[in-house]
């Protein structure tokens, strides 16, 4: 296999999110800026018996909807929006072209995330499709493009059952306009570090028991504090410092 590594040999192309039209330029050249005014590069629709399950998912970090193509998809997505050190989230962000062995190849990336060490490519496969040649070609030219930018590269693969199930909850509490400031704010204030999650439910700020529940869960959905995803959340969980506390 010749070509398909050096971004001199690739063209990237970008569909901008307010006039709709198409713009390319060296892969080299195109900066983060350019590649997040975009809008997803497929055509994205429904249909009846389609093979994969799409949707919008109203993300916390962008404050808008972001699109997905399977359930997978919106796994990563889930784990993107709770990661505090991600800022941007991109869906289908652009087309990457190169030539390999006299071939054109094109590849639409799954998402492009923008964290504080930069950008990270982001392409979701089950585990089952990585032993297709086809698929694991196409990620490797790929990953050497992107990494030859000095960016990340990522291929993201069925999680944990246990953590998937407890971040798909707590996205569930991800929205802050739906929670008092003032009530947020009052979690936030007590010493609940090194105690149990129990302890935060039963706080008692003489609002109604269930919205303190939702606030707390919150709380920890935004960072604040946090727990051990990879164990059951349960009253017993510790809660620990998070990372925008």
């Amino acid at each position: 296999m010749s070509g398909g590594g050096r971004t001199a040999d690739a063209t990237v192309s970008v569909r901008d999110r307010e006039t709709l039209a198409d713009y390319s330029t060296d892969w080299g050249l195109a900066t983060t800026d350019l590649l997040i005014a975009t809008t997803p590069w497929r055509r994205f629709r429904w249909h009846r018996g389609q093979k994969h399950y799409s949707g919008t998912y109203w993300s916390s970090t962008e404050r808008s909807h972001v699109i997905y193509e399977s359930r997978l998809e919106l796994a990563r997505l889930l784990y993107a929006d709770l990661d505090a050190a991600v800022h941007r989230i991109v869906a289908q962000p652009f087309l990457l072209k190169t030539k390999i062995d006299r071939r054109v190849r094109r590849h639409v990336p799954d998402f492009l995330l923008i964290d504080e060490q930069g950008p990270v490519v982001v392409d979701v496969k089950p585990l089952a499709q990585l032993s297709n040649p086809k698929v694991s070609l196409t990620l490797d030219w790929t990953r050497k493009l992107v990494e030859n930018r000095g960016w990340r590269y990522e291929v993201w693969n069925e999680p944990p059952a246990t953590e998937l199930g407890n971040i798909r909850f707590l996205a569930g509490f991800r929205n802050p306009r739906r929670f008092d400031d003032s009530l947020v704010e009052a979690i936030r204030q007590q010493e609940l570090i090194g105690r149990t999650l129990g302890d935060a439910l039963s706080l008692d700020f003489g609002t109604p028991p269930a919205l303190t529940r939702s606030a707390v869960f919150h709380v920890i959905w935004s960072q604040y504090l946090t727990v051990d995803m990879a164990e059951p959340l349960t009253r017993s969980a510790i809660l620990t410092k998070g990372p925008r506390a």
